[in-house]
This record gives structure tokens, sequence and C-alpha cells, in this order.
């Protein structure tokens, strides 16, 4: 299996300590006033599709962009290095007032949109509104106005001798994050997913009910392409928890479900595709049915491959491939932490078994990873059939050197390379991942701390 190193970035390390500090104050009235939580706890993780920007939400409603150093990334033997590039408020607290309900400004998700010119454009969205960023850098400014003088002050026409012609000159660079549209007012629950087509011309977005499709320059209308509320809300049996565009194909779409499903819909049969095309479902085992398995088998998270012919699905305890001709059951299955499964009533006592872990591959369709409880994530080869356990923690690495391997284990009696279950901390847990599209980097999200890991070169 590969060794990964941790990076040591100096930069973002005292960025991210400053931002600590800074909150401590804000966290304080920003609790006993709204009781949202701490604003600083990361929320959504994704890179960029060059992977040259990683981009992180949190629960203040803040964006804060790592830019990849440009000496690192142009030298392979080099350790790479991401900075701070640039940060901004993305969402603020709202409250609407038909329904007397607080719209808290956390980040859900974070998607990227293909560069197409010097700029960059994201979108983010909270519970509600999602909104579309422009990321641009400016390093010129034009001097030599005829009516306004360098301090700032305007002159009198009638005081101009003679006309200048004005002119760029350097300055420093700053990044410019600007929002150029806000699609709102189309969800009435809460929005768990969105993806950008392949088109590059719309997007759709998930809630627990329903799925809309945008187009990008239109704000003020979204067309409705899932609904599955009941006529009776008592007749309720499942919601939707992801949902994605395939990566090739733009009239396709998967979405999953608490129930355990996910189903591929096609947008050229039917404008409202509530009758889909494939539905991807396992048949449970009748014999380990318990009061627990509805809530364990729920979708938290769905990833096409970047092939378009596998489709990954992340539950509580396993994460499974489905190649998409085959729906009767995956192709393959992987045990993310199976010895939770004796701990289910203490996890549903915490609240711990209702949480959302994401999944992601690597760039070439290889391996595949996802978070777990004790600040562990798992990453699995697909071609080798291995798997290994690795630790998130500046205390138990430094920069540069391979990360420890674990193994949990049931018994009493264990290795120094082995942990205990009785030994897990379930509060530090990550649930927000993200892979390089092209480089060996991985980038991991626990609490307020931000992790980037790179493959060890031989």
């Amino acid at each position: 299996m590969n060794h990964f190193i941790q990076i040591e970035n100096s930069k973002a390390r005292i960025v991210n300590h400053l931002i600590q500090i800074g909150t401590k104050r804000v966290r304080e009235s920003f609790d006993s006033d709204r009781g949202f939580g701490t604003p600083d706890i990361i929320s959504a993780v994704e890179f960029s599709h060059s992977g040259e920007l990683l981009a992180t939400g949190d629960r203040g409603g803040r964006i804060v962009i790592f830019q990849q150093e440009q000496e690192s990334k142009n030298l392979p033997q080099c350790r790479t290095e991401y900075n701070v590039y640039s940060t901004f408020q993305s969402h603020e607290p709202e409250f609407d007032y038909l329904k007397s309900l607080e719209i808290e400004e956390k980040i859900n998700k974070i998607r990227w949109l293909p560069q197409k010119n010097a700029a960059h454009f994201l979108l983010s969205t909270n519970d509600k509104t999602i909104k579309l960023w422009k990321i641009s850098e400016r390093d010129k400014r034009p001097e030599g106005y005829n009516l306004k003088e360098e301090d700032g002050r305007y002159r009198h026409p009638s005081s101009l001798t003679t006309l200048r012609v004005p002119v760029f000159q350097p300055m420093d660079l700053m990044v410019e994050a600007s929002p150029r549209r806000v699609y709102s007012n189309a969800h009435t629950y809460h929005i768990n997913s969105i993806s950008v087509n392949s088109d590059n011309e719309t997007y759709l977005s998930a809630d627990d009910l329903r799925i809309n499709l945008w187009h990008l320059d239109f704000t003020d209308r979204s067309f409705n392409i899932v609904d599955i509320k009941p006529a009776n809300m008592e007749e309720l049996t499942e919601v939707i928890t992801a949902s994605e565009f395939h990566p090739l194909q733009c009239n396709t779409f998967v979405y999953g479900s608490s129930k355990g499903s996910v189903r591929l819909c096609d947008m050229r049969a039917s404008a409202l595709c509530d009758q889909h095309s494939k539905l991807f479902e396992e048949p449970e085992d009748p014999s380990t049915r318990s009061f627990f398995s509805e809530i364990i088998s729920s979708i938290s998270d769905v990833k096409f491959s970047h092939s378009g012919r596998y489709m990954m699905t992340r539950d509580y305890l396993t994460l499974k491939i489905w190649d998409l001709h085959m729906e009767s059951r995956p192709v393959e299955t992987y045990q993310v932490h199976g010895y939770l499964r004796s701990k289910l009533c203490s996890l549903y006592e915490n609240d711990c078994i209702f949480d959302k872990f994401e999944c992601c591959w690597r760039g070439d369709d290889s391996e595949v990873m996802t978070g777990s409880y004790n600040n562990f994530f798992r990453m699995f080869n697909r071609d080798a059939q291995r798997d290994v356990t690795l630790e998130a923690s500046w205390e138990n690495g430094s920069p540069g050197c391979p990360l420890k391997t674990w193994r949990v284990c049931t018994g009493s009696r264990r290795k120094r390379s082995e942990i205990g279950v009785d030994c897990l901390d379930f509060s530090r847990k990550i649930l927000y991942t993200s892979w390089h599209p092209q480089d060996s980097i991985v980038a991991l999200a626990t609490v307020n701390n931000l992790y980037i890991f790179q493959e060890k070169a031989n």
C-alpha cells in the first residue's frame, strides 16, 4: 500500500492558529446568541479540477482557499505546499419569517466549475441558498486620471489644461472574491447536494424530497426534476440523502436515499424523473436485520468514478462499488469500521450513528478513500485488494515521515500498532475528504483542522 507523508505548511498553520484565536470571542457570542455551534468547524473540502486550489467551508459561512505553490508543483520530487490564497464570507445567518425558522450560514457543499479563463468559479451552498463566486487576481491598477488626484480628491473640469492617458501600473497581488449569482427560494427543505453537469451550463441541487435543475445564468427559475414528496406526509418512507451528475453523460444523474438504495435517472426519458431508469439496491439479509438496519444502510455519499463506469456509495459501515451495468449487487464491498457493529447502541445514544461520511476516488480510479473515527481514514486499493488505516494527527507524525498504520482489534491483547475498539475517540472523526485529481495528494478535515498528505516518492 502507498506510504503517505504529512506536509508541513508553516503559512497555513499560522493562519489556522490566528483563525482559532480570532474566533474565540466571536464564538462565545455566536453560541449564546444563536446556538448553532462553533463557527470554525470545517464542513466542506473540495479540490479544483486542476488541483491547484483547495477550498474549505466552515460552519461560520466562511470559505478559505489554499493554493498549491508553483515551485513545488513543477518539481515532482519536492514536497507539495498549499498556502492560503483567499478567505471570504460566503453566507450569512438568515431568518425565515414565514416559518419562524433560523437558517444557519454553515457551508454544506462546495463545487468548482471547470476553469475557462484566468478567473476561477465555484458554487457554495448552505441549507437554503446557493451562490456562484468568482475568484480573480489583480496585480495592476490604472493611474493618471484627468479628474481624479492620487489622494482621491476630484478636480473641477475647468481647471484642466492638459489631457492625460491613464496607464496601468503594477501593484501587490490582490485576490478578489465576488458573488456573481445568488440562487435562492427554490428549496423547502435543507439542501444536501449540489453537482455541476458535464455540459458546464447546468447544475442540480437536492434537498430531502426534491431535486432541482438550474442553469448557471438564471437565478429566478429552476426546474424540478425529482419530487418524492407524498400527498400525505404520514406516508413518507424515505428521503433523498445525496445526488450527483454523471461525469460524462449530461443527461444522467443518480440520487441515494435513506433506505440504502440508489436510483439512476435519465432526463431524456421524462421531464420529471420520478420513474428511475435503474435501481441499485443490495438485497437485505433477514438474519442480520435489527433496529439499526435502516439507519446504518442510509446512503451518506455517492460518487461516480472519473471514467463514469462505476459508482461508489458510502453508508455508515461500508463502502460499495457498483458497476452501472449491474444493479443487483455491488461488485466490491469494503468494511470501513465493521468492528463498530457491536457498538451501535452506544453510537445511537450519542448520535454518532447519524454521522454522514464522504468518500472520494483517486484520479485514476485505482483507489478509494473515506473517513472514520479517532481521526482515522481508510484507503482501499481496488487492484491489489489491500487496505490501510491511517491517522490524521500532528502529534503522531512529523513532516516528511510516513504515517503510522493502525489496526483496530476487539480483543484484550494487542500489539503496538493496534488499538482497542473501546479506546476509540468518537468525537474525533473525519467526515470530509477530497483527492487531488492528478497527484497523490489527499485533503482531510476534522473539527477545525485541515490535513494535507502526499504520497511518498520512491
